[in-house]
């Protein structure tokens, strides 16, 4: 039976006029061949992507009890980095206390046992557009490879995130959203690059699609310019793209949504978000989250070239895959890095389900006996 396809399709000509109006010059080869992508090779390149083994509990609590942050009661958003010359794994999460969302940073040995949390970067001044909440994660990598070591890249003497953001204090992410850059000496701790967001529900090219709230971004860097694949709300969550040739200035890709939500009854019916991107061989593999069928499903596209992308329907998990509940509400937003000490791959994950909203973990391989083959 024939896999239903979800494939976005765009115009060559207008990308190139895009892209010399904001002064960026890229090679449009990729973007000449064919961007519909065969079921055959869908399932082919997912494949290695299915039959995940979890682990029993969070990685990171809900409540992880850092000092001085005790209040800190539902954590998110979890991105794997490490630094150049340092043998550590380092995690940035989000934790929402009531008022709204800080980023904070761990640190492990094994990319199992997590310690040392601390804050990575804070709320923003009253008044910024950072002030309910800043959402680090989006980082400059040096590498985009699927099995990098997601190594970050200085630019400018700086490590370098895009990351998500909150203008008011009290709730879980009030609207309308926004998107800044972040820099930082260290790679632990970060502040704001500049005062403006990078992304706004104000700004001229805003679409009907993302006009009532920006949310979380994913940087690459590729053949000289740096992408912001970004999910976003109109009436439905959404994604799209932007450009940049510096980090700072952003201009968006008029061909957006570049992966919408899906039919009716699919797993992305309702959501398509929270896309993380690497380079796999000769394409890019996506890995998003759908909303579907009561639940929030790991899911993956790939693309040719970062704007046409096709979706595989059947999702990678399924929310509800860890029997023990862990995650029987929603399993989304991942971080996705593999580990060479013992050839498998590492995908943290946000779990919600009967304790709570924290970081879990699934893996291609069972690190013990202890732990079992998820329902997917």
């Amino acid at each position: 039976m024939s896999l239903p396809k979800l494939t976005i399709h765009g115009s060559v000509s207008l990308v190139a006029v895009f892209i010399a109006l904001i002064g960026v010059t890229v090679s449009t080869s990729s973007a000449e061949e064919t961007m519909t992508i065969d079921d055959a090779t869908v399932k082919k390149w997912s494949a290695p992507f299915r039959g995940w083994h979890y682990q029993p509990d969070h990685v990171i609590p809900a409540k992880p009890n850092i000092k001085g942050f005790e209040n800190v009661h539902m954590t998110d958003v979890p991105t794997i980095f490490r630094i150049p010359g340092d043998k550590k794994w380092y995690m940035t999460f989000i934790g929402f206390d009531g008022k709204g969302y800080q980023s904070f940073v761990a640190e492990s040995d094994d990319l199992l046992n997590w310690s040392n949390m601390r804050l990575a970067m804070g709320f923003g001044k009253e008044g910024a557009f950072d002030f309910g909440g800043t959402v680090l994660g989006a980082f400059l990598y040096e590498d985009y490879g699927i099995k990098a070591p997601r190594t970050l890249k200085k630019k400018d003497g700086k490590y370098w995130s895009l990351y998500g953001a909150y203008p008011r204090q009290g709730g879980y992410e009030l609207e309308p959203g926004y998107e800044g850059v972040a820099s930082s000496e260290d790679g632990f701790t970060w502040k704001r690059a500049q005062d403006e967001p990078i992304l706004s529900i104000f700004q001229k090219d805003c679409a009907a699609w993302e006009d009532k709230c920006i949310y979380m971004p994913w940087l690459v860097e590729h053949e000289g310019m740096f992408y912001n694949h970004y999910n976003a709300k109109g009436n439905v969550e959404q994604m799209g793209v932007a450009f940049s040739k510096d980090l700072l200035a952003w201009k968006r890709y008029e061909k957006n949504p570049v992966i919408p939500v899906g039919g009716r009854g699919s797993y992305n019916e309702k959501f398509s978000a929270d896309l993380k991107i690497f380079r796999d061989g000769d394409h890019w593999t996506g890995f998003f989250f759908g909303v579907g069928k009561g639940s929030a499903h790991i899911m993956v596209a790939f693309s040719r070239d970062l704007l046409h992308w096709t979706v595989d329907p059947e999702p990678l998990y399924k929310g509800g895959g860890n029997p023990s509940g862990l995650d029987k509400q929603y399993a989304h937003k991942i971080s996705l890095v593999w580990n060479p000490d013992n050839e498998t791959y590492y995908m943290f994950y946000n779990a919600v389900g009967n304790k709570g909203r924290g970081i879990g973990l699934i893996t291609s391989k069972p690190l013990s006996k202890q732990k079992h083959p998820a329902s997917s």
